[in-house]
């Protein structure tokens, strides 16, 4: 138990000053775009650059999140030092210039990286090392978004479907704890928004969540498949690396000016705002959904789930009209609800509706995070991700249970 204390104490603390440079790097430079929007001409550059950059030293940290995953469910690769500057300034960068991403990616990348090569330099076992790369997962979620309870099932369950690795909850816990501890210590701030009243359980209010949910889950899936659709299509027509990162930020441009618009570039934050505030409009989803996949399925850094409260803010924004409930309740169901359908990490988005909003609505967090992750499909955005289980087994015993006998 003392090893383990002091490893992720180690971890923690490298992770969450990380973190914190990562954090207000990205205010930083946000504060700069604003101020400059034509900086948004040079993503093409930018995106180009790094591309060289990961094809000529980066080696298989191009596998970015996928890698660390493998590693986390016993692969073999080790996971380079140089995956961290790589993926730290690639995604900045990727802010400056108007990509939409977000940052999970980058701090679970960063975290497995750091555990990894503390793992290596200590001469852990294989089995130590997997459980060091799990918290390292943990602990980068938990220093970006503030939720070490999140953070720690989010490293647990993110490897794979039907399956989460409860040997690894003492250090992860313990990693997201002191990760998020020393970010905040440094003085970074999360965001938080309020959900306003929560409604008492009724028929109607069950029948109208339920719906809310398969639409959280459904647009889960829509945007992981096209991620994926769009990365194999730049792949199977560009096989360079830098033409294509630089032709999909061409398009990226492209596409914001002839809408007239840079509202869904970079963060988009403000999206959050508008979507508690009652203030965003109608489309606000669909945009941020189609600048993000625009942006990662060209091969910018970055990560999807704050792309992900945003789409599912301003789905719950837009569906609460129609459904007679109200808007800021509903945008932190999608919030968490969308995020739980791509990732396929129902327990975890549980815990952050919890840590972020408060326990009061914890059976409607529940409810939401449960129906999107079923409705969402089997594979969501990180393709290392093992399905142990099939959802299906549930629904279609007929079709899964053969395959699961098999298996066992």
């Amino acid at each position: 138990m003392i090893k383990w204390l002091v490893l992720t104490f180690i971890l923690g603390i490298f992770m969450g000053s990380l973190s914190a440079f990562f954090l207000n790097s990205l205010t930083i430079v946000t504060n700069v775009r604003l101020a400059f929007p034509w900086l948004f001409f040079f993503l093409p550059i930018s995106g180009g650059v790094f591309a060289y950059l990961y094809v000529t030293y980066g080696k298989n940290a191009a596998r970015g999140n996928n890698l660390v995953i493998d590693q986390g469910n016993g692969g073999e690769e080790d996971i380079p030092l140089r995956l961290i500057p790589l993926t730290l300034f690639g995604t900045i960068t990727t802010h400056l210039f108007g990509g939409s991403v977000g940052r999970e990616g980058t701090a679970v990348q960063m975290g497995g990286a750091l555990a990894e090569n503390l793992a290596r330099l200590i001469r852990l076992n294989k089995l130590e090392r997997e459980l060091l790369v799990i918290s390292g997962i943990s602990a980068g979620f938990s220093a970006v978004f503030g939720t070490p309870l999140a953070g720690t099932l989010f490293g647990l369950e993110v490897l794979a479907i039907g399956k989460v690795r409860t040997e690894a909850l003492f250090p992860s816990f313990f990693a997201a704890f002191f990760a998020n501890l020393v970010t905040e210590h440094i003085g970074v701030k999360h965001n938080h928004y309020q959900i306003g009243h929560i409604p008492s359980w009724d028929f109607a209010l069950f029948f109208k969540l339920f719906i809310a949910g398969i639409a959280f889950g459904s647009i889960g899936w829509v945007f992981s498949r096209s991620i994926v659709f769009l990365k194999a299509w730049y792949t199977k027509k560009i096989s360079n690396p830098v033409r294509r990162n630089f032709i999909g930020g061409v398009v990226v441009i492209v596409a914001a000016i002839s809408l007239h618009t840079q509202r869904y570039l970079g963060l988009s934050l403000p999206l959050l705002e508008d979507a508690f505030n009652g203030n965003a409009h109608f489309y606000d989803f669909i945009g941020k959904l189609g600048f993000t996949v625009l942006s990662l399925g060209a091969g910018y850094q970055g990560g999807e789930v704050t792309p992900l409260f945003e789409i599912g803010a301003t789905l719950g924004a837009t569906l609460a009209p129609l459904l007679h409930v109200s808007i800021p309740f509903l945008a932190g169901l999608g919030f968490i609800g969308v995020f739980s359908g791509a990732t396929n990490t129902p327990i975890a988005c549980f815990i952050m509706g919890i840590e972020l909003f408060g326990g009061q609505a914890a059976s409607y967090f529940f409810m939401i995070c449960l129906v999107s992750f079923m409705c969402s499909g089997n594979s969501g955005i990180y393709s290392a991700q093992k399905i142990e289980v099939k959802k299906g087994i549930l629904f279609l015993p007929s079709m899964e249970k053969k395959e699961w006998h098999k298996k066992k």
